[in-house]
C-alpha cells in the first residue's frame, strides 16, 4: 500500500515523520513524501532544525486516490503551515470524501481543522489545540491514540511522541483493515 506523508517544506517534527515512516517501511507498504513545494524538506527537533528529506511529490500533481492512507505528522509550524495552503488543504479534504484512511498526530489536527472535516468527530492532539477543535466541531479527548470511524472514513489520532508506538500501531492497523 502507498501511505501519503504530508509536511510543508519546513517545520515538521522529525520524528514524527521518521517513526511512523520507519513503520509504514518495516510493514511492507511504500511511504511516499508529499510537500507543497519540490526540492526537500527542513525537518525540527522541536526549534531546532534537524534533517532534510526529499520529497517524492507534490500537492496538486497528485491525489488521494493514488494512496492507501494519508499520515499528518506534527511539529507546530509543519501544520500552520500547510492549513494555509489551498492545494495542501483540498488534498487532505479529498482522503475524507474518498472514505480513505487519515493519522494525525500532535499540531496536525490544525490542517484537518482547516479541511473543515473534524465536525462530528472525536479525536485528541496536543492539548493546546482542544478549543480550537471544539469550535470546529469536533470532540477532544485525552488519550494516547483514538480512533474514530464517526464519518466516512478512519480517523486516527494522537497527542505526542511519546505516543508514536501506540499511533504507530494502530494506524498501521486501521490501514491495512480499510485497504483489504
Amino acid at each position: 500500500m502507498r501511505i501519503a506523508f504530508l509536511t510543508a517544506p519546513e517545520g515538521v517534527e522529525q520524528v514524527e515523520l521518521t517513526e511512523p515512516w520507519k513503520a509504514v517501511t518495516d510493514a511492507g507498504h511504500e511511504p511516499v513524501l508529499v510537500s507543497t513545494a519540490s526540492g526537500e524538506i527542513q525537518a525540527f527537533d522541536h526549534l531546532d532544525k534537524a534533517d532534510t528529506f526529499p520529497v517524492d511529490e507534490v500537492v496538486g500533481e497528485t491525489s488521494a486516490d493514488s494512496f492507501g492512507g494519508l499520515v499528518l505528522p506534527g511539529g507546530v509550524a509543519n501544520p500552520d503551515f500547510l492549513r494555509t495552503d489551498d492545494g495542501a488543504v483540498a488534498f487532505v479534504r479529498d482522503f475524507f470524501e474518498q472514505g480513505r484512511p487519515v493519522a494525525a498526530i500532535c499540531h496536525a489536527p490544525w490542517t484537518l481543522i482547516e479541511a473543515d472535516v473534524v465536525r462530528g468527530r472525536v479525536l485528541t492532539s496536543w492539548p493546546s489545540l482542544r478549543t480550537d477543535i471544539g469550535n470546529a466541531g469536533g470532540t477532544w479527548v485525552d488519550e494516547q491514540v483514538k480512533v474514530c470511524d464517526h464519518g466516512a472514513n478512519k480517523l486516527v489520532t494522537s497527542r505526542k511522541p511519546d505516543d508514536l508506538k501506540a499511533f504507530c500501531e494502530t494506524f498501521l492497523d486501521v490501514f491495512a483493515k480499510e485497504s483489504a
